[in-house]
């Protein structure tokens, strides 16, 4: 009778863990879908961003062969852009989709 109580009590911890790993394997899969929709929302947004400047390019390209140097104030345009199209230019999420506002990292480099 012992043996019998024994064996119920064993499986009703192998049956807890195993519930334990099922609600961790379920958090860890609405994890990776929430991750997967945030990567879908910023490859749209970087399609949408490189339409526009492939088409602006194509708009601005000059006749001749020669290429102008790039200036400096035009790097910096560029990053203001970026920024404003919702992505991260500081150096600790650079290319990511801004999801909650304004960045304090991005904002530092306009104070400079």
């Amino acid at each position: 009778m012992k043996e019998l109580f024994a064996q119920m009590e064993q499986l009703e911890l192998t049956t807890g863990d195993l519930h334990a790993g099922m609600t961790q394997l379920k958090r860890r899969i609405k994890e990776l879908l929430e991750e997967n929709q945030r990567l879908r929302i910023e490859n749209q947004q970087l399609r949408r961003v490189l339409k526009l400047r492939e088409e602006a390019a194509a708009a601005e390209e000059p006749a001749g062969d020669g290429e102008k140097p790039r200036s400096v104030s035009e790097g910096y345009e560029n990053l203001a852009r970026l920024y404003q199209e919702g992505f991260h230019i500081c150096n600790v999420y650079y290319g990511h989709l801004r999801t909650e506002g304004d960045c304090l990292f991005c904002l530092s480099f306009f104070s400079k």
